[in-house]
């Protein structure tokens, strides 16, 4: 299986593409610095991504109709910062809101399947006409705008077009789903929405993949059976007390009679554990400490025991307090790039180029290799039964 990759960033899609086994014939990303860590790592001979052709610049200057109609999988996270809970939220109006190059890319290519990812603030109430467009125009990806149409009447054309029970050219069953990336593995609480669609004409039933981990099997094996300590080797006089926040749940979770069917959310303190301590000299690549951490209002840090908050990439630089680890004993550091990595799912052999600010915005705006890679397997299985 073939697929094209927009807005690829510094690989985290890609890799989990890759690794679901369907090979990119092309990737697009404008941004310098991201690139140059992709190409890093093609030099350095990191497995899926040597294999890679990179494609540097503006995707609204690609003809993709040069591929032809034999993509198997078009998939992409345009650039999220118009609807970032953390940047200006101009949405539809914001010069970088790169939907529309999707839409433009599903005509050319008319792939037998779709998957974007974007950012929870997608979903707010405050974009929710332009998330119905988005959803719309990826069903009907044919019926495109007109010249000098706005987005909201071609809205409502499409509208009428999908309650009217007529087909276009070109269709798709769209479904979405906000994701947790905690709820499948990624030692990280990260919400995400994720488009997948399927060519109307090949037939083809889909649903998300269910979560395989969860929070109260966490808690159950923490603050009752104490199975997570023990994996760490923590003696218990050195276990911290249970997080007030959590008091409620973890009594729920001690009353409760039935087996929990889900694995454990996985923590920060899985995810690093094996590292070196990144304040000595070390063989571990991009784990150094990155001095100046401290704690304030709102920028608390990660606890150990639990999955990180979403990594962030910042709209004018990182913001620091949110990519910071919180000890038991309430001391902070930030994380180093390669436990961010980590939270990432990256794999350990996988360099991030450029300083720590750089490098941590590429992984704050990644998706996390794990579950690109569940979803992508989870389309690929179903284009291979078609």
């Amino acid at each position: 299986m073939e697929s094209i990759e927009l807005f690829s960033g510094a690989g985290g899609l890609a890799l989990g593409i890759s690794r679901a086994g369907i090979h990119h014939r092309a990737l697009y990303e404008w941004n310098r610095d991201a690139c140059e860590t992709i190409r890093a790592n093609q030099t350095r001979g990191v497995a899926h991504v040597k294999e890679w052709t990179l494609h540097e610049g503006d995707v609204r200057a690609v003809d993709f109709t040069r591929f032809g109609d034999k993509i198997d999988l078009l998939a992409g996270g345009p650039p999220c910062q118009p609807f970032s809970l953390g940047g200006k939220h101009a949405g539809s109006n914001d010069e970088r809101n790169m939907f529309p190059e999707v839409f433009r890319a599903v005509r050319e290519l008319r792939p037998r399947a779709i998957l974007i990812e974007n950012v929870k603030g997608l979903m707010r109430q405050a974009f929710a006409d332009y998330f119905e467009y988005i959803y719309l125009q990826l069903s009907h990806p044919s019926l495109e705008r007109k010249p000098g149409e706005d987005w909201t009447a071609h809205r409502a054309r499409l509208e009428k077009h999908h309650t009217s029970g007529h087909e276009a050219d070109l269709e798709y069953r769209v479904v979405f789903r906000l994701l947790n990336a905690a709820d499948f593995g990624v030692p990280q609480k990260r919400e995400r929405v994720f488009f997948v669609g399927f060519r109307s004409d090949l037939g083809i039933d889909w649903a998300f993949p269910e979560p395989t981990h969860s929070q109260d099997t966490l808690l159950y094996e923490q603050w009752v059976t104490g199975e997570y300590w023990d994996r760490h080797s923590v003696p218990c006089r050195s276990r911290p007390a249970w997080p007030e926040r959590l008091g409620g749940r973890i009594q729920r979770v001690k009353s409760s009679l039935s087996l929990f069917p889900t694995r454990p959310w996985r923590t920060v303190r899985d995810a690093i554990a094996d590292l070196p301590d990144p304040a000595r000299p070390n063989p571990a690549l991009n784990h150094r400490i990155n001095p100046g951490a401290r704690s304030y209002y709102g920028h608390t840090g990660s606890p150990l025991d639990e999955p990180a908050k979403t990594l962030k990439a910042g709209d004018h630089g990182v913001p620091g307090g949110e990519n910071m680890l919180a000890f038991p004993d309430g001391s902070v550091r930030y994380f180093t790039v390669r436990e961010a990595a980590r939270l990432q799912t990256f794999p350990d052999d996988y360099a991030f180029e450029g300083a720590w600010s750089e490098a941590m915005r590429q992984l704050g705006n990644a998706v996390p290799v794990q579950l690109g890679e569940l979803i992508a397997a989870d389309v690929r299985d179903k284009l291979s039964a078609s």
